[in-house]
C-alpha cells in the first residue's frame, strides 16, 4: 500500500488529514473515545495515556503483575468503541501500551474476537531499555523508557493496521505518524513534520485545548463537558485546531496559545523527529472554533533521544495538624516541638509546611482554621509509618488547644523520583510489529542536529508612560504552567500589540521572582515568544524529585501560573479598561 492512501480520508479535500483526540492523560473522561467516533468525521482518533507519574505507576503495576503494564482503561474503551470505529474507517492510534505494548496489542486481538470483528492490530516497540539499564547507565531504575518518534506508527498504518498501539513514543508523535502515513513525508521534510509537531502538542492534552483549564474561562459560553480538539492537518504541515460541532467549550487563539506554552522551555522543542521552532509558530481565527497554525520552522532533530527514567525514592507519610483560632504560630511552634520529641527515630527528611487559610473574625470554623503538614521521608517505612503518625495522635490530649488532624494514622506510601537522561539514537532499535507479525526495524534520521539555544528576539517598543493602577496581572495577561520533572514552566501571554509590549518590558526574571517568592532563589530563565505575544518561564528544581516524590502542595504545577496571575502589579490605566474589577 502507498504512503499516499495508507490512511484513507474523509475530508472532501485529499490534501487534509483529520486527527482528533479523545484521552489526555490516564483517568481522562472514558467515554471521550466514543464521543469523538459518534459526534463527527476523522480520519484518526488518538489518545495518550502516558506522563511523567504514569510511567511509574506503570512500574509498579509491572512489579506486581509481569503481564500487565498498559492501561487497560484503553482495553475498556475498545470493548465499548472498537466496532464502531471500525464501521466509520476511523483508524486507532495511541500510547496505552505502556511498558507493555506486544501485550495490547495481544489482548486487543483476543477482545476482536469475541467481538467477532475483524481488526488488523500494530504496535511500536523499542522504546523499554530496562534490560539494558546498568549497561546504559540507569542501574537501579524501575522504569528507563527512551522517546520515539512517529516513524514506526506511519509503518504500521502504510501495513493496513486498524489499531496501532505504542510504547513511550512522544506524545506528538501520535500525530506525526499519520500524517507521515498518509502524505508520504520524508525525514527531510523538516518544516512539515515540524508543523505536525506543534499541532501534536496543542491535542495533546485533551480538552486543555478546547478551554479546560483555560486562565479566561468565564469567557467560554459552555465549558461544563468540553468537546475534545481535532487537528486538520495539512500536506504543507500547517493545521486547523477545532472541535466537533455542537460539542462544549470553545477553540480561539487564545485556548491555543495557552496549550502551546504548556510544559516547554525555550524556543527549539526537540522531538526524535525534528526540533520545532516553537517561536516561528502564527496562529490566526480561522473561523468560530478554528485556528490555523501555520509558518512553523522545523531543524534536524538532535542526535540524542530522551529517556525517562523512574526509581523508587523510598517511603513518605504525612500528618497534618489543624489549628484554631488565636496564637495560630505559637500553636504551631507547640506541635513541632511535641512531635519532633515523640520521635524515637528521626527520619532522613522532615518538613513542615504551615498554610494560613485562617481569617481574623471568622463566621465559620473552617475559615478560623490553618493547617500544619509535615512530611517526611525515609528508606526504612518503618521509621515513618505507624510509629509517626502515632506519636502525632498522641498529642490530642496534651497538645495545643482545639487539637485535631485532617486524617487518622496510616501507613507509609513508596514514592518514586523521576530524572531525564539521553543516549545516542543509535543505541534504541525502534520497531515498528505488523499486523501480520513481521518486525521493521525504523531507522534513525541520518541529519541530526546538537539542540543550542537561540537568541530572545529584540524586545518590542516600550509603551510610553502613563498611570498606572495596582491590580492583578490576571486581569489583563493568561498563563499557563506545568512539569517537567523537578522543574516547571509558566507561560504568560498577552491578548493585545500593547500588552505585549508591556509585558515584555515589565514582567523580567526579577519581577517574577519577586512576585513569587518560592523562586526567589532558584533559577529561572526567560524566553520570548513574540508571535504568540507571549513569555516563557522556566524554574529549575521548584518541584524537587518531581511529581511522584509529591515534594510541594502543588506537585505538578498546575496552579503556578494562577497563583502569578493573582499577584499585584502597577499596571497601566489603558489596559485595565475593558477588564474584569
Amino acid at each position: 500500500m502507498s504512503a499516499a492512501n495508507s490512511v484513507t480520508s474523509l475530508s472532501q479535500n485529499p490534501d487534509i488529514l483529520r486527527i482528533g483526540n479523545a484521552s489526555g492523560f490516564y483517568g481522562d473522561r472514558f467515554s471521550a473515545v466514543r464521543e469523538m467516533l459518534e459526534d463527527g468525521e476523522l480520519d484518526v482518533l488518538t489518545g495518550d495515556y502516558l506522563a511523567e507519574l504514569t510511567m511509574l505507576i506503570l512500574g509498579r503495576d509491572r512489579m506486581k503483575h509481569p503481564e500487565s503494564g498498559y492501561a487497560k482503561t484503553f482495553l475498556r474503551q475498545m470493548e465499548d468503541a472498537l466496532g464502531l470505529a471500525l464501521e466509520r474507517g476511523v483508524k486507532i492510534v495511541v500510547n496505552a501500551g505502556g511498558l507493555n505494548p506486544a501485550g495490547l496489542a495481544d489482548k486487543l486481538r483476543e477482545l476482536a474476537q469475541t467481538l467477532g470483528l475483524d481488526a488488523a492490530i500494530a504496535h511500536v516497540e523499542g522504546d523499554d531499555l530496562l534490560p539494558r539499564a546498568a549497561e546504559l547507565g540507569f542501574a537501579g531504575a524501575l522504569t528507563a523508557n527512551a522517546y520515539l518518534g512517529g516513524f514506526g506508527i506511519a509503518e504500521c498504518l502504510r501495513a493496513g493496521a486498524d489499531v496501532v498501539v505504542t510504547g513511550r513514543v512522544t506524545d506528538a508523535s501520535l500525530v506525526v505518524g499519520p500524517a507521515v502515513a498518509r502524505f508520504g513525508w520524508q525525514r527531510s521534510d523538516h518544516d512539515r513534520l515540524a508543523g505536525a509537531v506543534a499541532a501534536g502538542h496543542v491535542i495533546e492534552c485533551g480538552a486543555q485545548a478546547t478551554g479546560g483549564n483555560y486562565a479566561f474561562f468565564t469567557e467560554i459560553a459552555d465549558l461544563r463537558r468540553p468537546g475534545f480538539p481535532i487537528a486538520e492537518v495539512h500536506a504543507d504541515g500547517s493545521a486547523v485546531i477545532t472541535k466537533h460541532a455542537g460539542t462544549g467549550g470553545a477553540v480561539s487563539v487564545g485556548t491555543v496559545t495557552a496549550q502551546l506554552l504548556y510544559e516547554i522551555t525555550g524556543h527549539r522543542y526537540a522531538n526524535p523527529d525534528v526540533t520545532t521552532r516553537l517561536d516561528t509558530v502564527t496562529l490566526a481565527q480561522d473561523g468560530p472554533d478554528r485556528v490555523r497554525i501555520s509558518g512553523v520552522v522545523g531543524e534536524a532533530p538532535p542526535p540524542q533521544l530522551k529517556v525517562a527514567l523512574n526509581k523508587l525514592g523510598g517511603f513518605r507519610n504525612e500528618v497534618e495538624f489543624v489549628l484554631t483560632g488565636l496564637s495560630i504560630e505559637a500553636k504551631a511552634d507547640l506541635a513541632k516541638e511535641q512531635l519532633l520529641a515523640g520521635l524515637t527515630t528521626a527520619p532522613e527528611s522532615l518538613e513542615w509546611t504551615l498554610v494560613r487559610t485562617d481569617q481574623p473574625d471568622a463566621d465559620t470554623e473552617e475559615t478560623a482554621s490553618a493547617l500544619l503538614r509535615c512530611v517526611v521521608r525515609d528508606q526504612n517505612p518503618d521509621t515513618i509509618g505507624r510509629a509517626f503518625t502515632g506519636a502525632a495522635v498522641e498529642l490530642a490530649l496534651s497538645g495545643y488547644p482545639g487539637f485535631h488532624v485532617t486524617a487518622p494514622p496510616g501507613a507509609a506510601s513508596p514514592y518514586g523520583v523521576y530524572t531525564a537522561a539521553y543516549v545516542d539514537a543509535a543505541e534504541v532499535t525502534h520497531v515498528a510489529v505488523l499486523p501480520d507479525g513481521e518486525r521493521v526495524t525504523i531507522a534513525h534520521p541520518d541529519l541530526t542536529l546538537e539542540l543550542q539555544t537561540a537568541p530572545d528576539p529584540l524586545l518590542p517598543e516600550r509603551l510610553p508612560a502613563e498611570e498606572t493602577h495596582l491590580a492583578p496581572l490576571g486581569l489583563v495577561f493568561g498563563a499557563r504552567s506545568g512539569d517537567k520533572g523537578g522543574d516547571a514552566n509558566v507561560g504568560v501571554w498577552a491578548r493585545s500589540d500593547e500588552a505585549w509590549r508591556w509585558l515584555a518590558h515589565e514582567l523580567t526574571v526579577e519581577r517574577f521572582k519577586v512576585l513569587l517568592p518560592e523562586a526567589a532563589d532558584l533559577r529561572v530563565t526567560r524566553h520570548l515568544f513574540p508571535n504568540l505575544r507571549a513569555v516563557n518561564f522556566v524554574v529549575e528544581g521548584i518541584l524537587g524529585a518531581g511529581v511522584a516524590s509529591q515534594g510541594r502542595f502543588d506537585p505538578q504545577a498546575k496552579g503556578l501560573g494562577e497563583w502569578l496571575r493573582a499577584r499585584n502589579a502597577d499596571l497601566p490605566v489603558s489596559l485595565l479598561k475593558g477588564s474584569e474589577q
